[in-house]
């Protein structure tokens, strides 16, 4: 079994049918932020757009928390959640000028960078916030050991153009199954994969993702599932492209999903994720964004665990990318 497809080809989801209608409306758009300078004591006013991730990500959960705490903050501000595929369409849709600010992958950022995309230059990074661990899921009675152990299975990637999928394929790459004819690549978002899994038309998934992922975790409620190693493949990784060093040795705790891994913790890779923007961007705006982005740590973390990792003593650490002046500001306005 060989080759690629798309989860549901042929029949639109509900969730697809909400992604190309809000993709649509973004493109009429055209540049869909605006924003005007501090007046007065009011601070920042106007629009921006944020664009997320897919339904049940953590993008998208991350999002709509940080745009609650921002209506708080800055009142004259309104923040505008587009949904995306994830990083790669991010940062398109920045780039493009239909997005304001968005969360991506670090390598996924460098990937852009080190090909030159167009007006590659103009990326700003506001913060550091938290690593994505890679998993990749199988049913409990699967004889899938490794990443070796996928060759000739339908396996999920996320979506085409997201930071899982770009990832993914790397590790496949690194496992020696990057080939079209190594096994059936299937184009879902974490908000599909785990019930393709469960009905069984997926072998296994990929994700890219916080710790822990609720959708994993109902899923793991409902299905016996295991998380396959993935960190033996990291020096094969930093062996294949620039941008592959921002992957960095981890390990899945063995309370990060207490009833899957048995009290054992799994080795595998991160990526950190990034708040970005581009120097477009007002000083001022970008300054009380990140404000409210550090200040929400634990008011978000309370929902979304992997928020609690971003702390302002590492949030300046932004490569690829250098911070853009108003974050400069802020962390220069704060420092101890």
């Amino acid at each position: 079994m060989s080759g690629t497809t798309r989860a549901g080809a042929g029949r639109p989801t509900p969730r697809r049918r909400t992604l190309l209608r809000a993709g649509a409306a973004a493109g009429a758009l055209g540049a869909a932020g605006w924003w005007l300078l501090p007046d007065g004591d009011g601070g920042p006013r106007g629009r921006i757009t944020f664009a997320t991730g897919v339904p049940t990500g953590v993008y998208e959960r991350y999002g709509t928390l940080l745009d609650r705490r921002l209506a708080r903050d800055v009142p004259a501000l309104r923040m505008r959640l587009v949904p995306s595929q994830g990083s790669v369409q991010n940062i398109d849709m920045l780039i493009s000028g239909r997005a304001d600010v968005t969360i991506a992958q670090s390598d996924a950022v460098a990937a852009y960078l080190n090909r030159g995309g167009r007006d590659a230059g103009r990326l700003r990074a506001c913060a550091r916030l938290y690593d994505d661990y890679m998993q990749l899921i199988v049913p409990a009675d699967a004889p899938v050991r490794d990443v070796s152990g996928l060759r000739g299975l339908r396996v999920g990637l996320g979506e085409a153009r997201s930071g899982v999928s770009l990832s993914a394929g790397r590790l496949l790459a690194a496992a020696g199954l990057g080939g079209p004819e190594d096994l059936t690549r299937v184009a879902a978002g974490i908000d599909e994969m785990p019930g393709l899994l469960e009905r069984g038309e997926l072998d296994a998934f990929f994700w890219s993702g916080g710790l822990p992922t609720s959708a994993i975790q109902q899923l793991a409620a409902r299905l016996p599932v295991r998380l396959v190693p993935l960190g033996g493949l990291l020096s094969l990784l930093h062996g294949m492209k620039p941008e592959t060093r921002h992957y960095r040795a981890a390990v899945v705790p063995a309370d990060a999903y207490p009833g899957v891994q048995g009290g054992e913790p799994v080795p595998t890779v991160a990526i950190a994720n990034l708040l970005v923007t581009t120097d477009r961007m007002d000083a001022g705006l970008v300054e009380a964004l990140t404000r409210s982005l550090i200040n929400s740590r634990d008011q978000i973390g309370s929902e979304v665990h992997a928020a609690q990792k971003v702390d302002l003593r590492t949030a300046i650490y932004t490569d690829p990318l250098p911070l853009h002046r108003g974050a400069e500001r802020y962390y220069r306005a704060v420092k101890p």
